[in-house]
């Protein structure tokens, strides 16, 4: 799944900068991801971001542990609507 390499890949970097700022543009890749994936494999992306930031989350500090679970939170409202 390129388009989940690509987001992943972005989230981690915007998790490991924590620019409260660059929400949007975390939202944005997940958004682009579920836009362009084909509807059976959207719920696993998720779950493989998901994963990915709680990741993040357990080794991050500060403004990188909040955004990470800003990304979180984030996922688990898309898995919720998927």
């Amino acid at each position: 799944m390129p388009g989940l390499a690509e987001c992943q890949s972005l989230l981690r970097l915007l998790i490991a900068r924590g620019d409260p700022k660059a929400i949007p543009l975390a939202t944005g890749a997940i958004d682009q991801y579920l836009n362009t994936a084909p509807v059976c494999m959207r719920g696993r992306g998720l779950r493989v971001l998901q994963r990915d930031a709680l990741d993040q989350h357990g080794t991050a500090v500060g403004v990188q542990r909040s955004f990470a679970e800003t990304v979180g939170a984030y996922i688990v409202g898309k898995l919720a609507e998927e």
